[in-house]
């Protein structure tokens, strides 16, 4: 069942990186950011909400998006490990979330086309959303980047620290035709952030030994932390609504 698949593979993707911006609600660096962050974090679990659902629909089992939420163990994950990293500081996260949205953007664009009108219809929200991100994340990481000596540090730190995650997000994991190929969409990756970068001041590392995994349900520590936080209330209280 593909389009399951590769549909679990993107909720997956959205409902961590979603979980771990949250985590920054009431510790942003600034007022705005503690608004701007919650905000981005619904954005991605909205998108990943409408995955699920689908998803549940597509299997056809009556599992709700909450069973896929929730339910599920560590290694029934299929998301990236790049979108599992903990937030470490600033620049770490906003890192993080340009190459995340760098990819998403161009794929959402392109999901646009897909013969699959529910995905159309996701992907007519998410390519709006992921636009801002890029832009918002972008800000910062020049910001940084071009920044004070230990912001620049920083940044420089962080991208040495998670562009070992970055080829995972070209890997065509599930695949199925309702969905756009991840690999054709580098180029547009890498134009985005070279010129992200080049405003920055920052150099891309060649990566000799990318990190995999995730899509095979291979996973860091880092992963059952966030899910054992995450999914605590609905297993203490299953099948409660509200």
């Amino acid at each position: 069942m593909a389009l399951f698949d590769a549909l679990l593979e993107l909720a997956d993707d959205h409902l961590v990186l979603g979980h771990r911006v949250s985590e920054w609600c009431g510790h942003a660096p600034m007022l705005e950011e503690d608004l701007a962050m919650p905000n981005m974090a619904l954005d991605l679990i909205g998108t990943a909400r409408n995955l699920y659902a689908y998803a549940g629909e597509v299997e056809g089992k009556g599992r709700s998006e909450d069973d896929l939420a929730y339910l599920r163990d560590e290694r029934a994950y299929r998301n990236l490990l790049l979108v599992e990293r903990p937030n470490e500081d600033f620049a770490h996260t906003m890192l993080r979330q340009l190459y995340f949205a760098a990819f998403m953007h161009p794929f959402w664009q392109a999901a646009l086309n897909s013969p699959d009108e529910t995905v159309r219809g996701i992907a007519g929200k998410a390519v709006k959303e992921m636009a801002y991100h890029i832009r918002h994340a972008g800000e910062w990481v020049v910001r940084l980047g071009d920044g004070t000596e230990d912001s620049a540090r920083r940044m420089k730190d962080a991208v040495e620290a998670l562009s070992i995650y970055v080829d995972e997000l070209f890997e065509e994991g599930a695949g199925d035709p309702a969905l756009p190929s991840r690999a054709a969409l580098r180029g547009a990756f890498d134009k985005t952030i070279a010129q992200i970068f080049a405003e920055a001041g920052l150099e891309g590392i060649e990566v000799s030994y990318p990190q995999t995994g995730g899509r095979a349900g291979r996973h860091g520590e880092a992963l059952g932390h966030l899910l054992a936080e995450m999914q605590s209330v609905h297993r203490a209280h299953p099948g409660a609504t509200w």
